[in-house]
């Protein structure tokens, strides 16, 4: 018996791209640092909304890399010279990476009260309608 995956389903016809994105973002490894949420503010757009309390806005850089948005964080350490006796918040680096539909858009990031906001938007494609006509052979 032979295994059909999303790729060679015979019904799904040029979906293989689906199928490595599925793959590449299982791989991905975030392990839940930061938390985030992700909500729909209309019928085509979106925002995700990460909590990066401690960090400022120059120690995120947020990129698209190949219909990918990552977003990563990197605290400097500002703890020289100074005496800790309990030490509970760490300064730690972070990459999140979500896996972007065709169409979806990257607008603007807003940090606001340690969240750091992204609104993405997603173009509505027309529909179109093509005949195919049959020649006879």
């Amino acid at each position: 018996m032979t295994k059909l995956t999303l790729g060679t389903h015979p019904f799904l016809l040029g979906f293989e791209e689906l199928e490595r994105l599925v793959e590449r973002t299982a791989k991905s490894g975030n392990e839940g640092y930061p938390p985030y949420n992700i909500e729909q503010t209309s019928a085509t757009s979106y925002r995700i909304t990460l909590a990066v309390a401690g960090f400022a806005e120059n120690d995120l850089a947020i990129t698209v890399e190949d219909n990918q948005l990552v977003i990563r964080g990197r605290q400097s350490d500002d703890s020289e010279g100074r005496v800790f006796l309990h030490r509970g918040i760490a300064a730690r680096q972070f990459q999140r990476s979500f896996v972007l539909a065709e169409g979806v858009d990257v607008g603007e990031a807003i940090m606001e009260n340690g969240l750091l906001h992204v609104d993405l938007t997603r173009a509505v494609p027309e529909t179109v309608v093509q005949t195919i006509n049959i020649r006879k052979g």
